[in-house]
């Protein structure tokens, strides 16, 4: 299951299931909501939707000539698009969707599990290898081989050119992060994120900070990159250990999203909390509290460490739990949105106050096939909506794509080249999530 990417003013990653209607099964992923365009695969293509506006889930582009489509990442806003069926599920697919050509192709030698792509680089995800292709000319730059076994092809990549890196799992049983750089093909640092195996990374928009989580899922953790510096620490709950499905920052770098297979989505805010001038209690509450606090120099390590975590911001009550999902922060129509793209059919919206957080508001949901809603279904915006400003980003050209030799493949169609465009404005990153 896949969905992917913000916008400068919509937000979504890539989400893929088996979804029942009418006695038929149909494959849905949703892949793009980058730059407000949102990518949805079926049995039998796959489809681009416009998300300029909260009520209105526009589609802008329909493929039928490729069956059974299991990723689909579209680079920002260009017409550059790959693609991998799960009836050929070890051969990508470069396409021009515009023009409806196909690029080049590559096969590999494994089941391919997730493609990531940035202006600079394409990167191929196995099970135990990682293939680094120049995204403009295709060829392989190069391969990490042996890596840990990675089964569910956990592995993200910056969508920034100047922090071009690439995070993987460093180990299937604890949770260390392997951080690439993939201009210099190199690797960068290993950070010891975890205890637990890796469930779930995200990079911030500039590539310098690292989002991570653990299968426990009780601890979010953000680190710098690619120093490997503990920014930030988070705990999404005690009591209950979950599956985290996501993790998404806001283009600005200052929120940071994380949905799980509970009902709850929770918003952390990214700031580094200013030390008050210390101040004797003036009440039994304030003397305990003062009280507890000192007595954590001799509490264990892992009870210290609960008292300094930070806690949600906002948070979001879906109308489900146990189904894998996906989500988002990004601005549409100038107001701070939450999406929630899920296994369940639908693509939630959800207003996001910058400034009390709180529990977030449903503003609308659409089905994920892009059928009409029921009118009494649509949610009006109210007079709490609180516009945030979004960022920009320069672009850069891509050249021609030719012929290489590095998996197995990558005819070239220079053609088809000429008429992709890579430097749309409001362009924003993808973000995936996979499920079996």
């Amino acid at each position: 299951m896949n969905l992917a990417s913000q916008s400068g003013e919509a937000g979504c990653s890539q989400l893929l299931f088996n979804h029942a209607t009418a006695g038929l099964t149909r494959f849905i992923i949703v892949t793009s909501l980058l730059s407000r365009s949102l990518a949805v695969g079926t049995k039998s293509g796959y489809k681009f939707f416009s998300l300029s506006s909260v009520d209105k889930l526009e589609q802008i582009y329909e493929c039928t000539d490729t069956e059974d489509v299991c990723i689909v990442e579209r680079l920002f806003s260009s017409s550059l698009v790959a693609i991998v069926s799960l009836k050929a599920p070890r051969k990508l697919k470069v396409c021009h969707f515009k023009k409806g050509t196909e690029i080049c192709n590559y096969s590999y030698s494994n089941t391919i599990l997730a493609v990531k792509l940035n202006r600079q680089r394409l990167i191929v995800c196995l099970e135990e290898s990682l293939y680094i292709h120049n995204i403009r000319d295709m060829k392989v730059l190069h391969t990490i081989r042996e890596t840990p076994p990675n089964p569910s092809g956990l592995c993200a990549l910056s969508i920034s050119n100047d922090n071009c890196y690439l995070a993987y799992p460093g180990s299937a049983t604890i949770g260390e992060v392997q951080v690439f750089d993939t201009v210099n093909l190199r690797a960068a640092n290993m950070i010891p994120a975890h205890d637990s195996p890796l469930a779930a990374l995200a990079f911030d928009a500039g590539g310098t900070k690292l989002a991570t989580a653990s299968e426990k899922g009780t601890v979010i953790r953000v680190f710098s990159i690619p120093e490997g510096q503990k920014l930030f620490e988070f705990r999404r709950g005690v009591k209950r250990c979950v599956s985290i499905c996501s993790l998404a920052f806001s283009m600005e770098g200052l929120y940071l999203s994380a949905s799980s297979n509970t009902e709850t989505v929770h918003i952390f805010k990214l700031e580094t909390q200013r030390e008050k001038p210390q101040e004797e209690p003036t009440t039994w509450t304030g003397y305990f509290g003062k009280v507890l606090m000192a007595s954590t120099t001799y509490l264990p390590a892992h009870v210290t460490e609960m008292f300094s975590q930070g806690r949600a911001f906002a948070t979001v009550r879906l109308p489900f739990s146990g189904h894998k999902n996906i989500c988002a922060l990004a601005i549409i129509q100038k107001i701070p949105r939450l999406l929630v793209a899920a296994a369940d059919g639908y693509l939630y919206l959800y207003n996001l106050d910058p400034q009390e957080g709180g529990e977030c508001t449903l503003m609308k949901q659409h089905k994920l096939d892009g059928s009409a809603e029921p009118a009494n279904e649509i949610l009006e915006q109210t007079a709490h909506d609180r516009p945030l400003v979004a960022q920009t980003y320069s672009a850069a050209v891509a050249k021609g794509y030719t012929e290489d030799q590095g998996a197995v493949g990558g005819a070239g169609v220079e053609d088809d080249m000429n008429t992709l465009h890579l430097d749309e404005e409001n362009e924003q990153p993808p973000l995936i999530l996979e499920t079996d």
